[in-house]
């Protein structure tokens, strides 16, 4: 299970590199333009690894997880999916406009850095939905017993 250490970093990253952009856009000078832009560089290989892990513990817990559960997993998986995508093209745009100091690229890369770090934030909301609500990679939560339609027949067989 590394979905859950990862997640963390992918969580606070986006917040962090959106600091730092915004404090290159509040005094702008080469040395904040190369900072935010290797943060964001940074963010971009967490989040991958933690689409890549969650894909990995998502197919170890499906099953155990009641239809609500299942639901809530494919749409987690589908938005991370558009967010690594997006986050992977903000900072190529960004890397970009460091690399040739096109500051207009650079103020676009952080605006839409602003919405995939919300979009990051309702990922975390819905990973803790799965866990705390779901079960998803608790001990012991369900063993499964929720996907039936009535445990205690299961449980008499």
């Amino acid at each position: 299970m590394l979905h859950p250490p990862v997640t963390h970093f992918a969580i606070v990253l986006p917040i962090i590199s959106l600091v730092l952009g915004l404090a290159y856009l509040y005094k702008s000078s080469e040395l904040m333009s190369k900072i935010s832009t290797r943060f964001m560089a940074i963010t971009t290989i967490f989040i991958i690894i933690a689409f890549f892990t969650g894909k990995e513990d998502a197919s170890d817990v499906y099953v155990f997880l009641s239809g609500d559960g299942q639901t809530l997993l494919k749409e987690h998986k589908n938005i991370a999916l558009y967010l690594m995508i997006g986050m992977i093209v903000v900072t190529i745009i960004k890397l970009y406009g460091c690399y040739k100091k096109i500051i207009k690229l650079e103020v676009i890369a952080i605006v839409l850095l602003a919405l995939i770090a919300g979009g990051i934030l309702y990922q975390g909301k819905m990973g803790g939905e799965l866990t705390y609500t779901y079960g998803a990679n608790v001990q012991d939560h369900s063993d499964g017993m929720e996907c039936l339609d009535d445990p205690e027949e299961f449980l008499q067989e």
